[in-house]
C-alpha cells in the first residue's frame, strides 16, 4: 500500500510537471501571440487558459513539495499494532526521518547517496522481508556481525558484539532492570472460531484487572548509551519452534549477516521480529522514527475514542 501511494504520486508529480513546463514554455507564449494578433475588441475572442491546464498548474508546485518531502526528509506513519508498546501505542501518528540511513530513491529503494548505519537502539521503519509492500517498524538489537541469543524464560537478549579490534567481544552489551507491574493489561477474547483475540488496556496499579487480562511486567532495558522499557507477559514463553533457524546455529542463536540487522519489537511477547522471520537487509530501510506528532486513543481496527495529545515528542 505504501508503495502505491508514492507510484501514484510520483506520477501525479510527473505528469503535472509536463503540463506546467508545456504550459510555461510552449502553450501559454502561443495564446499571448495569437491574442495581441487579434484585432477585435470583442472580449469573447480572447483565448483563455483552459481550465484543466490551470488546475494542473496550480496543484503542481505542491505535489512536488509533498513528494520531496515525503520522500526524502520525513514521512508520517500510523502506529497500527502494539508491537513496539510502551514505546510506541496504536493510535500514535509518527514522523520518520527519511534521510537518517541514505538518500533513497523513493520507488526502487535503491540508495542514492550514503548517510549513515543504524545504532543499536534505534527505532527503524523498514519493509518486511518476506513482504515488502508492508511497512515494519521495530527496534535495532543486532548489528551486521553480532552473535545474538534470547533467552524465552528470562526475557533476555544476550548480543555479542562483532569483534572488531576497537571492540571488547566480551562484554555484555544489553542489561536489565527488575521487572515491575506496568500500567498496562492485555485481554484476551476467546471467539467461537476457537481464535483469540487480543487488546491493551492502561489501568493505574491500585485498580484490579479484568478477569480476562493479565497485567504486563515492565523492565528496563540498556544497550550502550541507549535505555527504553519493555513490556513482557508474565508467566508465558516464546514458542522456540517457530523461531528462524539459522544455518550452524543452535535455536535462539543468531549470528548477524554482513549488511543486515536483527529487530525487535518492545512488547516482547506481541511482536513478530527477526527470532521468527530473520533479518532486515539494509536496502528495506525505510528510516528512522523520530517523532510523535499525534496520538489517538484507540483499540487495533477500531475508531479512536480520544486524543492524547501528552504522547507528542520525540521518541527515545
Amino acid at each position: 500500500m505504501a508503495n502505491t501511494f508514492t507510484l501514484i504520486l510520483a506520477l501525479a508529480t510527473l505528469l503535472t510537471g509536463i503540463i506546467w513546463c508545456i504550459e510555461r514554455f510552449i502553450w501559454a507564449p502561443a495564446r499571448q501571440k495569437k491574442n495581441v494578433a487579434i484585432s477585435t475588441e470583442t472580449a469573447s475572442d480572447v483565448i483563455q487558459q483552459p481550465c484543466w491546464i490551470e488546475t494542473a498548474v496550480s496543484i503542481f508546485p505542491v505535489l512536488l513539495i509533498v513528494f520531496c518531502v515525503r520522500s526524502f526528509v520525513y514521512e508520517p506513519y500510523q502506529i497500527p499494532s502494539g508491537s513496539m508498546m510502551p514505546t510506541l501505542l496504536i493510535g500514535d501518528f509518527i514522523l520518520v526521518e527519511k534521510y537518517a540511513y541514505g538518500i533513497k530513491d523513493p520507488i526502487t529503494q535503491t540508495t542514492l547517496i550514503p548517510t549513515g548505519h543504524p545504532k543499536r537502539g534505534d527505532v527503524v521503519v523498514f519493509k518486511y522481508p518476506l513482504d515488502k509492500k508492508v511497512d515494519f517498524i521495530k527496534r535495532v538489537i543486532g548489528l551486521p556481525g553480532d552473535h545474538v541469543r534470547y533467552d524465552p524464560v528470562r526475557k533476555e537478549v544476550h548480543v555479542q558484539p562483532s569483534c572488531q579490534p576497537d571492540n571488547d567481544c566480551d562484554h555484555q552489551v544489553m542489561t536489565y532492570s527488575t521487572a515491575q507491574p506496568s500500567n498496562f493489561v492485555q485481554t484476551f477474547v476467546f471467539n467461537r472460531d476457537k481464535n483469540t483475540s487480543t487488546a491493551f488496556l492502561q489501568i493505574p496499579l491500585q485498580q484490579s484487572v479484568p478477569d480476562n487480562g493479565i497485567r504486563q511486567n515492565e523492565r528496563i532495558e540498556t544497550a550502550g548509551s541507549v535505555s527504553h522499557p519493555i513490556l513482557i507477559l508474565p508467566g508465558t514463553a516464546d514458542q522456540m519452534r517457530s523461531y528462524y533457524r539459522q544455518q550452524g546455529q543452535p535455536i535462539g542463536s543468531w549470528v548477524v549477516p554482513h549488511g543486515e540487522y536483527f529487530m525487535m519489537g518492545d512488547n516482547r511477547d506481541n511482536s513478530a521480529d527477526s527470532r521468527f522471520w530473520g533479518f532486515v537487509p539494509e536496502r528495506n530501510l525505510v528510516g528512522k522514527a523520530t517523532a510523535i506528532w499525534m496520538s489517538f486513543e484507540k483499540q487495533e481496527n477500531e475508531w479512536p475514542t480520544g486524543v492524547r495529545l501528552s504522547r507528542i515528542g520525540s521518541i527515545d
